[in-house]
C-alpha cells in the first residue's frame, strides 16, 4: 500500500504520470466530497463507493469508470457488470489528450449516480 498518490506515482512512467494526474484533476474536480483511495495497484474516488479509478500501466493510464449503463467510447477496452446495476468500463488513455470533455461527461454522470448508494 502507498501512502500517498507520490508515493504511487513515484516509480512510474513520465507519459503516464501525465495522463494520471489530468484524469485526478478531472475527478478531484467533481466536488468536494470525493475521497481519495491510494491502493496498492491503484488510485480510486468514491463518494458513498468508488466510481472512478486509475493506474499507470507502462506509458499508458489505464481509467475505470462507473455507470448504470453501457457505453462506447473510442478507447474502451471493456465493459463488465459490477452489481446489478453499474457497469464498470475500462479505458486506456494514449495520450493525455484524450481527456476530452466525453470522458469528463461520464465522470460527471459517474459522480452523480454510480457514485452514490442509491443505485
Amino acid at each position: 500500500m502507498y501512502a500517498s498518490v507520490d508515493d504511487y506515482l513515484a516509480d512510474k512512467d513520465p507519459a503516464g504520470v501525465e495522463g494520471f494526474l489530468r484524469f485526478r484533476d478531472m475527478v478531484l474536480a467533481l466536488g468536494p466530497d470525493v475521497d481519495e483511495r491510494v491502493r496498492r495497484s491503484d488510485v480510486a474516488w468514491a463518494r458513498d463507493r468508488v466510481f472512478a479509478a486509475a493506474f499507470v500501466y507502462s506509458t499508458r493510464l489505464e481509467v475505470a469508470i462507473d455507470l448504470q449503463r453501457r457505453i462506447h467510447h473510442p478507447q474502451l477496452r471493456e465493459a463488465f457488470p459490477t452489481t446489478d446495476t453499474v457497469t464498470t468500463h475500462r479505458l486506456s488513455i494514449i495520450s493525455p489528450d484524450q481527456l476530452d470533455d466525453h470522458i469528463a461527461t461520464l465522470l460527471v454522470e459517474a459522480y452523480k449516480t454510480a457514485g452514490t448508494d442509491s443505485h
